[in-house]
């Protein structure tokens, strides 16, 4: 049935005709269930720029969230889209717990149905994400033809086997400077580079300039800027003038603050960003001048130094947990315990450098943690021990993480070692736990809880436990 696509008089609303079905659809403003036609109650999340009309063909980036936070995920771009033109659209049924072939028909049709109501520009289509959408995200472009670019924000890409240097995309990734992700992010850089793959890695660094807000903006000018560099759409040289001026601000403002190390990997991008556009030859000896700066040859041998330092503790990590699951090491629990303190330390160091590593590793532990024990659960044999190793050990990697103690309470109970259960119940108290109503739903713990010893801990912590304690 053929679609029609008309305006309304009231500037703030565009109405499309889909099937035979008019929508009105609220420019600026993020609408978080459009219903796709001819489906089993398939929606999408949208943002149309206030600019957005019927006359143009616009670029669009479908953004990728298989949590559940479809309409949390489009917000993050609003801003950037609002400021940059750009419509921003979000299926909300993917999940992760589908396999990747459902998750893609369930995008193939979404995008079928925005690409055949509103006026998309067929070559300005993009894909981002973030965590494992970002994964996601990044595999798009091999599957589905005409998606020119991804933006990864705190995700590696998730089957470098499936690229093809004859099947390019521009591919950038944001990463945090404390994120674990980082590691694997740089060598993913290295990796589109040696297939020859247009790609940036912006870094940021929490509660400082350039936010990860900013560089999701910057993501879609870059997209614009290549448009432009590649005839897609007549180049604008305000445009091109006023954000490379930006950059140049911005570079200037990170070596202010000696943020040296930051400022020439700006630099470098940069000058992947802007060759084919404007005259670069000040900006190449920018960084050739603070190449030879001594403090940034300083920053750069001591970036060195704690990234072969944090590899040599991940592969330290990794082996030890290996161990320790295999063999029930419960004894083990007390070297992890002294790691987390040695990396909190180093989290809270008046070195920059060295506080991000303590951060990174922090976040890497949990990461193996949990991958440990979602493939543990995944078996067709589920190991209750070698979980109950893992739940006790994300106690220390993660004390404020309360199923994970409730977790470790619930199997004692069930093996009857009520110490150990007590013994967690306290800890989990401690760490500041109030939901008294959930402890007496413990799973598996209707014995333990009717017990003095569970109901003395409740008092003490929570003051009133359910089942009074009669002194002897």
């Amino acid at each position: 049935m053929k679609k029609r696509i008309f305006c309304l008089l009231i500037t703030a609303f565009i109405t499309i005709n889909a099937v035979s079905q008019n929508i009105s659809l609220k420019k600026g403003v993020v609408l978080d269930s459009i219903e796709i036609t001819d489906t089993d109650g398939e929606n999408f999340a949208l943002f149309l720029p206030k600019s957005f009309n019927l006359d143009q063909k616009w670029p669009i980036v479908f953004v990728f969230d298989l949590k559940g936070n479809s309409k949390q995920s489009i917000q993050m771009f609003a801003a950037a889209a609002e400021n940059q033109n750009y419509i921003i659209a979000s299926p909300n049924q993917l999940n992760d717990s589908l396999s990747i072939s459902e998750n893609v028909l369930l995008t193939s049709r979404m995008m079928n149905f925005v690409l055949s109501t509103l006026p998309v520009d067929s070559q300005r289509m993009y894909t981002a994400g973030f965590t494992e959408g970002a994964k996601f995200a990044s595999v798009l472009p091999v599957i589905i033809k005409n998606i020119k670019g991804v933006v990864s924000v705190g995700e590696p890409i998730g089957n470098t086997d499936v690229l093809d240097s004859k099947n390019s995309f521009h591919y950038i990734g944001l990463v945090g400077a404390d994120d674990y992700n980082l590691i694997e992010m740089q060598l993913n850089e290295k990796m589109l580079n040696s297939l020859r793959f247009p790609n940036e890695l912006f870094i940021f660094e929490n509660g400082s300039a350039p936010t990860s807000l900013e560089y999701i903006e910057k993501s879609l000018v870059v997209f614009t800027l290549e448009a432009m560099a590649k005839g897609v759409v007549q180049k604008d040289e305000a445009f091109i003038a006023e954000n490379y001026k930006a950059t140049l601000a911005l570079i200037e403002s990170l070596i202010a603050r000696n943020k040296l190390i930051k400022a020439n990997n700006l630099i470098s991008e940069s000058l992947s960003i802007y060759r084919s556009l404007v005259d670069t030859d000040a900006l190449k000896a920018r960084q050739k001048s603070l190449q030879k700066d001594k403090n940034y040859k300083a920053l750069k041998r001591s970036e060195s130094g704690y990234s072969f330092k944090e590899m040599l503790l991940r592969e330290d990590y990794d082996y030890a947990l290996y161990e320790d699951v295999l063999n029930y090491n419960f004894n083990n629990l007390g070297w992890w315990n002294y790691q987390m303190q040695e990396l909190k330390k180093y989290s809270l160091s008046a070195n920059s450098l060295e506080a991000q590593m303590g951060k990174r590793l922090t976040g890497f532990v949990n990461h193996l943690v949990d991958s440990n024990i979602r493939e543990l659960g995944a078996e067709p044999t589920v190991d209750e021990e070698g979980i109950s190793y893992l739940w006790m050990l994300k106690t220390i990697t993660n004390p404020k993480e309360y199923a994970s103690y409730i977790n470790v309470i619930s199997y004692a109970a069930k093996v009857e070692d009520y110490g150990t259960a007590l013994f967690y119940l306290e800890e989990l108290l401690k760490a500041g736990y109030q939901d008294k109503k959930a402890l007496y739903e413990i799973e598996h713990s209707a014995l333990l809880r009717i017990t003095p010893e569970f109901n003395l801990l409740v008092e003490k912590y929570l003051k009133d436990a359910r089942y009074e304690v009669i002194e002897q």
